[in-house]
């Protein structure tokens, strides 16, 4: 009888991890366990009342909820072992994971752990903004399309957008076909953060959207009244509205690895891991939104599969020994993925180093292997917007791996 539950594990079962467990399935693993804590599989998708979902995966168009129904269905028909309902608790060193469901509390063991539990909003305390505590009118993107999807209900009519990702104009089109027409959008940077044609969106509408805007205080018993707004001349205004809908500032869901011996990766503060995908333990791997907040659903499904065959070449193997190397870098730059390298190893997961700026900056940035430059360019870089920079033969070979950032004028 096996010592194991599983050959692997997979914990969350949005679009990377159902790409994960098709992909080790599909290479001819046998056991591999698919953990998630709601009642069915598709994780943020399942409640985004908007396409488009599924086109390089699927060769077709789905909106959210249908796309999470489909990665519900390809899961069951390659034969992973869905368990709904299960909420990993605490991680241990030897790939044994204690998990709570109906059911009680049990320790399930696997020969590997992959960890796709996604990335959350920032909700108004972790923004720390000031004002009145209104019970009502006060919601993230998340639980706005929550809110309609399951419960056919919209919490506000008169919003106040606080944001401008792609999701924030998501946020506005389920505003606007749902009886809502938001009185303004505010974004703290000095330009929207989502590329254009969405960023148009808002003034075909007729919603004025406010650049270098940043909420300070709240005001409402009951529910909301009124929010008051600092402009970029740092005058403030006052918007009577009925509801603040927080949108974006993403972090990484990675509260199993804040209180294991894991951690998280400076910048990111999602999973720290290698060009395979590996972790800092070499029987934990992860992938999708995890690593970093945010990128779409495609993207994550892609980076899953990728994983996902690098775990089963690796199930051949003895787990990898070779302490990684970590991979630094100047500010401000936010973060850099993979966050580690490691010499040898299978096959890589990650071809390119994906990093990302804090705040708008123009200067030269360059990648140094053991002190010498290997990469380099100068541009005007924009925040939140993904770069990409080879990982080449060289820097898994290397002892130090720097991104050198010089702001020039």
């Amino acid at each position: 009888m096996s010592a194991f539950d599983a050959d692997v594990i997979i914990v969350g079962g949005g679009p990377s991890g159902v790409a994960a467990a098709l992909e080790l399935k599909k290479r001819g693993v046998g056991q591999v366990m698919l953990l998630d804590r709601e009642d069915r599989l598709g994780g943020a998708t399942r409640h985004c009342s908007h396409s488009p979902f599924g086109m390089r995966e699927f060769g077709r168009v789905y909106f959210g909820a249908a796309y999470g129904r489909r990665l519900q269905g390809e899961a069951e028909a390659a034969g992973v072992d869905i368990r709904p309902q299960h909420s990993a608790v605490s991680l241990g060193e030897d790939a044994s994971l204690t998990v709570t469901s109906p059911l009680g509390v049990e320790v399930l063991k696997a020969r590997r752990v992959m960890l796709a539990t996604g990335a959350r909003e920032m909700p108004r305390s972790a923004r720390l903004v000031s004002g009145d505590r209104p019970a009502t009118g006060i919601v993230t993107t998340g639980a706005l399309q929550a809110y309609v999807t399951f419960h056919h209900l919209m919490p506000f009519r008169r919003p106040l957008i606080v944001g401008s990702e792609l999701v924030s104009f998501s946020a506005v089109l389920t505003c606007l076909t749902h009886g809502a027409r938001p009185v303004a959008m505010i974004e703290s940077e000095g330009r929207a953060l989502a590329r254009k044609p969405f960023t148009l969106f808002p003034a075909l509408a007729g919603i004025p959207f406010h650049a270098g805007a940043e909420i300070v205080d709240i005001k409402g018993s009951g529910r909301v009244e009124a929010a008051t707004v600092r402009l970029t001349d740092g005058t403030t205004r006052s918007f009577s509205c009925d509801g603040i809908l927080f949108t974006g500032r993403f972090t990484p869901e990675a509260a199993l690895l804040l209180q294991s011996p894991l951690g998280v990766a400076s910048g990111s503060s999602g999973a720290a891991i290698d060009q395979t995908g590996r972790m800092a333990n070499p029987l934990y791997f992860a992938s999708g939104n995890v690593l970093r907040a945010i990128e779409t659903g495609g993207w994550a499904f892609r980076e899953g599969r990728a994983v996902g065959a690098a775990l089963a070449s690796d199930l051949a193997h003895d787990p990898a020994k070779v302490e990684p190397v970590p991979v630094t870098f100047d500010a401000p730059l936010k973060l850099v993925v993979p966050s580690l390298v490691r010499r040898g190893g299978n096959t890589p997961a990650f071809h390119d180093f994906q990093l990302r700026f804090l705040h708008s900056a123009s200067g030269r940035l360059s990648l140094e292997l053991d002190g010498h430059e290997v990469w380099s360019r100068t541009g005007h870089w924009l925040p939140e917007r993904r770069i990409l920079v080879p990982v080449s033969t060289g820097a898994t070979e290397a002892g130090s791996v720097h991104f050198r950032f010089r702001e020039q004028g």
